[in-house]
């Protein structure tokens, strides 16, 4: 038999729980379901909030094909097998395109996603992809201009109770058992706004009593849930809020808080990879040129962890949280790339100085590809004044340095070079 999430959930969006500011009544994505025009869009949100189900509700209402690919599974040419499915049906389907469900598309490769783009731009498809991670950094560019980003929020109480209430009274196995929920402070704290994870622990704890009545108590949840209740929030609040408190810990030179988030991601199974590839990001976000050697000791733990394993592999990882959470602080080059790109879209694709330009070609040479470069090395300190930069943005000021030991030291370099520019 299917668990209580697959047999509960829901068909149509009048059955849909939570959500209402995208499916409330006059809602956006309300709106575009019952006007039968939808465009590709990415609903990003933690798990167990629905966004697989509003994407089968809205390929039923709309009575179109209906194609899943998982992430976690699916390599570039299943991506192409779809799409060419996809190309078929759309010649028997009336009304719109065929719907591509992808689950966990930050998981998705670089190629992966390439791959997806011609098929949504001309409408081969309607995307609709599901994340639970931030897709400005997981979703390249170009597929991310495709979409819309709809965020899911986790579960209110009042949903969960109200999810709890509709299992116990309809379900065809619960409904026949007399279930009395007495205390709900429990079971809303262990599924941390999650519905598939409030579904599980009402199945196990009536799963528990195969007999009588069930007292749903807060002393009967957390006994049911045994010694370590982390385990169901692995992919909800550990996830999400706890490595949000983590990162924030370390970037705010909090090493006693980033130990403690540690070790309650530690404690509720998390994968240890995810918590070092976050290390090797706050060290290059966070700290950066504030003290470079955060990100070398941040990649030898990547590198460590996959050497030694666990459980020895937490002690790599608090050596690196402490290290981290301890060092001075600058996110001058985020905000440097940042500002790098904003440029670049605001000016384009303007063109290379000539002398900065590769001469390889006879013609190139006499078009005056590379002429008057001067070769830094062979100037004193190894630098000479000349232009990098593009005519049009020759003032623009895109690395600011930052007020740390790191940052001033190499400021004051540049600026004995470059006579004040920095």
């Amino acid at each position: 038999m299917p668990p209580l999430a697959e047999r509960l959930r829901p068909q149509t969006l009048d059955d849909y729980i939570g959500q209402k500011h995208l499916v409330g009544e006059k809602a956006i994505l309300r709106q575009m379901i019952e006007s039968g025009r939808i465009a590709s869009f990415i609903l990003w949100g933690p798990p167990g909030v629905g966004k697989t189900t509003l994407a089968k509700i809205i390929a039923n209402k709309l009575d179109r094909p209906f194609y899943t690919l998982s992430a976690v599974s699916s390599g570039v040419k299943d991506v192409r097998e779809v799409i060419e499915k996809a190309k078929s049906n759309r010649i028997f389907t009336q009304g719109g395109n065929p719907i591509l469900f992808i689950d966990e598309i930050h998981r998705f490769s670089k190629s992966q996603q390439d791959s997806l783009l011609g098929a949504v731009e001309n409408g081969t498809v309607t995307l609709i992809g599901a994340t639970t991670e931030n897709p400005s950094f997981e979703v390249i560019t170009p597929l991310l201009s495709r979409c819309q980003v709809y965020v899911l929020k986790s579960l209110e109480n009042e949903d969960l109770l109200e999810l709890a209430h509709r299992a116990i009274a309809t379900d065809s196995e619960l409904k026949h058992r007399e279930i009395i929920v007495d205390e709900t402070e429990s079971l809303l704290r262990f599924s941390g706004g999650d519905a598939r994870k409030l579904l599980n622990i009402l199945e196990l704890v009536v799963a528990a009593e195969p007999e009588g009545t069930v007292h749903f108590t807060n002393e009967v949840v957390t006994e049911r849930l045994q010694q370590n209740p982390m385990a169901y929030d692995k992919d909800g609040e550990l996830h999400y809020d706890i490595i949000s408190a983590f990162i924030k810990s370390i970037r705010g030179s909090d090493p006693d808080a980033a130990v403690y988030w540690l070790a309650r991601m530690v404690a509720g199974g998390e994968d240890p990879k995810f918590i070092a590839r976050r290390l090797v990001i706050s060290a290059a976000e966070d700290i950066g040129l504030a003290n470079p050697n955060a990100l070398l000791l941040a990649n030898a733990c990547f590198d460590a962890l996959q050497k030694i394993g666990w459980p020895e592999g937490r002690i790599i990882l608090s050596e690196t949280t402490i290290y981290l959470a301890s060092s001075p602080k600058s996110n001058s080059a985020y905000l440097a790339i940042d500002d790098a790109l904003a440029l670049v879209e605001r000016t384009g694709n303007l063109p290379v100085p000539l002398h900065l330009r590769n001469s390889p070609t006879k013609l190139m040479k006499e078009l005056n590809y590379g002429k008057n470069y001067k070769y830094s090395h062979d100037f004193p300190n190894h630098f000479v004044d000349q232009q990098f930069l593009p005519d049009e943005i020759l003032k623009e000021s895109i690395w600011k340095v930052q007020n740390n030991p790191g940052e001033s030291k190499l400021g004051e370099w540049l600026r004995m070079l470059w006579k004040g520019r920095y």
